[in-house]
């Protein structure tokens, strides 16, 4: 029998979902390089990771921004940048996604005059921008302004594609980093479309959309989901997903057309689950998180992005990039996937797994809803608190063996494994030049324009941001000019002013029966004694641009179990200031927070500081994402510890944080 007659399947094969690779480093032009070889390698769609001054909106040559240039994805400075990221790539062919979100309409502005430049219209485009700062505030940090004038801003944006961008997703709501942040299925969801909904009645109420025309507003916003290793309640998760956003755009926008109400959403799997230990079982958690947004039909994600099995040691390289291109290659056109309709149709155990996330996320939305919407949810600090108090919750059955994680709380014998033996060549690595470089040729930039023409878009920005006039034109305006990514977010943070999200530490549920804490906790007590202080003292900084602050959180909230004092005072902070507090408060210990890849210049920059200040005596400890060179130059400037994602037991880590502090007193 010709098996393309077996009872079941399609008439025609689906077609795949839209590949991309989360990609960007370095420059724009070096970046622009990167591009060509994963199209030419059979990527369909491009994913931009821009570097931190970047999405925090300064640029490469300002004091927060160093260290930070080229780190984490390619720097944006101007128009020059752009066309120089885009160069010989016809961009109505492509379908761009941009993870950027405060600067969200400055990206897009220089992106739709690039491909105008290249003889495009804008209604040619397709793509995303992320744009969800609600997230910004409760993970990943790169937020700028206060949250309502974010929602104004994504409310001018998605009303302006609206009228000349009808193919672009204005809008990504993102919960991938909610789960990163700790959230439960059932959070991610409620938490998210609390989002959607405020962003939704954003747009609404803004005055700038008819009423009948929501549907094509709602037509047009996507989601950007996070899928972890548990992939079967991934599949529920999704499927949820589907369900309640069906029924809220229904019954609260009244949107009547189905198809407008479909659930659309791009992923990228796991990246913070991934080991340093044991690395090369990434691969197949990597492949398993892909199944979950794959394998339900009914809730098939439309783009897909997959981490490398390295990125838990650092930036993967172009090969490693190509690995992860390759699995989902392999799902898509070896596999019979695409062959069947929806595989879980009819599954009782699926209908009540999707049944009792739905019931708990609706939960939680009304929940949210009733405190007044997600912006007051977030200012009162109760989303924050909610995930700090999650991930605690994960970080500890981890540490119990309840969660098994291969190689790393369980099956920890090992072979040395090929893919890491030579070292730092297991991973890109980034030229230090390009910072200066990025310095030079921004100032370059700015000497070459028309100053009256810059003064003069400036200020019809900051008159318009003062009214509710949509800023989408001015913005255009500041991008003819030659005007700057840190000139414009300083220009809408003189109307605005900036924003210091809460830290989440204050509700944070506590270690509970670790039944190592009491052991700590009286090494704590009695070094303090000796000390002849009330309590030890510990300050966690978060130096530069880094928002990741998962692990800073997670360590201060451990810390505090112990009975340390603890003073953490958020992220994005300057060397100058880590160090000022750090004197104002007389701690006993410093703990430095980099994901970065900014360690080399930010750490020692508060060493630097400490002595200046007259504390070189003061001890300093450093976690983040640091290879093994990089930490042996760490603790060869001074730093008396360093961590990396292989210290998972928190409860030891403060344990040795004692051991530090008695130390550097000569106590025994």
């Amino acid at each position: 029998m010709d098996e393309k007659g077996l009872p079941g399947r399609l008439p025609e094969r689906d077609r795949p979902w839209v590949m991309r690779t989360y990609a960007g480093h370095s420059s724009a032009a070096a970046t622009n390089a990167l591009f060509r070889r994963n199209l030419a390698k059979g990527q369909t769609g491009l994913s931009v990771a821009f570097d931190l001054p970047t999405q925090t909106g300064y640029d490469p040559d300002h004091e927060l921004a160093v260290g930070e240039v080229g780190r984490v994805g390619v720097p944006v400075a101007h128009l020059g940048d752009m066309r120089a990221l885009f160069d010989g790539i016809p961009l109505a062919e492509m379908n761009t996604s941009m993870t950027i979100n405060a600067p969200a309409m400055w990206l897009l502005a220089l992106y739709g005059t690039v491909a105008t430049e290249q003889g495009w219209t804008a209604s040619m485009l397709s793509g995303t921008t992320q744009n969800d700062i609600i997230k910004e505030y409760l993970s990943r940090g790169t937020y700028i302004f206060p949250p309502a004038a974010s929602l104004r801003l994504t409310a001018d944006l998605v009303a302006h594609t609206l009228e000349t961008m009808p193919r672009w997703n204005p809008v990504n709501i993102c919960s991938y980093h909610l789960q990163e942040a700790g959230a439960t299925p059932v959070q991610e969801v409620g938490f998210a479309l609390a989002t959607a909904v405020a962003v939704l009645d954003a747009v609404r109420d803004c005055g700038q959309v008819p009423a009948e025309r929501m549907g094509d507003v709602v037509q047009r916003i996507s989601f950007f989901v996070n899928a972890g290793v548990r992939f079967v309640e991934e599949v529920a998760k999704m499927r949820a997903f589907c369900a309640l956003w069906d029924e809220i755009t229904r019954d609260r926008y009244d949107v009547t057309d189905p198809k407008q109400r479909r659930f659309r959403y791009g992923v990228q799997v796991n990246s913070l689950g991934l080991t340093e230990a044991q690395p090369e079982n990434n691969v197949q958690r990597i492949v398993l998180e892909m199944l979950g947004v794959t394998l339900s039909r009914d809730a098939r994600a439309r783009a897909v992005q997959l981490p490398a099995w390295n990125e838990a040691l650092g930036l993967p390289r172009p090969w490693d990039q190509q690995w992860s291109l390759r699995m989902q290659q392999v799902l898509a056109y070896e596999s019979d996937l695409l062959e069947y309709p929806d595989l879980f149709a009819g599954s009782h155990v699926m209908t009540a797994l999707v049944g009792e996330i739905v019931a708990g996320a609706r939960a939680e939305l009304d929940k949210v809803l009733e405190m007044g919407g997600v912006v007051a949810a977030v200012e009162t600090g109760y989303l924050k608190s909610a995930l700090v108090a999650s991930l605690a919750k994960r970080r500890r059955r981890i540490e119990a063996g309840s969660d098994v994680v291969v190689g790393v709380n369980r099956f920890t014998e090992t072979e040395p494994s090929p893919l890491t033996a030579t070292g730092a060549e297991a991973i890109e690595q980034i030229d230090p030049a390009v910072e200066a470089d990025a310095a030079i040729a921004v100032s370059r930039w700015r000497a070459d324009r028309d100053p009256a023409a810059v003064d003069a878009a400036l200020a019809r920005l900051r008159a318009d941001a003062a009214t509710t006039t949509n800023l989408m034109p001015a913005t255009m305006a500041c991008v003819r000019a030659g005007v700057t990514t840190g000139e414009w977010a300083g220009a809408l943070r003189r109307v605005f002013g900036e924003y210091r999200a809460p830290t989440g530490l204050t509700g944070a549920a506590g270690a509970g029966a670790d039944p190592g804490l009491s052991a700590v906790r009286q090494r704590v007590a009695a070094t303090a004694r000796e000390l002849g202080v009330g309590r030890l003292r510990l300050l966690v900084g978060k130096p530069g641009l880094d928002g990741h602050s998962n692990g800073a959180e997670q360590i201060a909230v451990r810390a505090r179990d112990a009975g340390f004092e603890v003073i953490y005072q958020g992220i994005r902070l300057t060397a100058g200031q880590i160090v000022a507090a750090a004197v104002e408060e007389d701690v006993d210990l410093v703990g430095l927070s980099v994901l970065s890849g900014s360690h080399l210049a930010a750490v020692p920059a508060v060493l630097d500081g400490l002595r200046d200040a007259g504390r070189g005596d003061l001890p300093v400890v450093v976690g983040g994402i640091i290879p093994a060179p990089d930490a042996e130059q760490l603790r060869a400037a001074g730093v008396a510890r360093v961590f990396t994602p292989r210290d998972f037991a928190l409860t030891g880590v403060v344990d040795e944080l004692v051991t530090v502090i008695r130390e550097a007193n000569g106590l025994a």
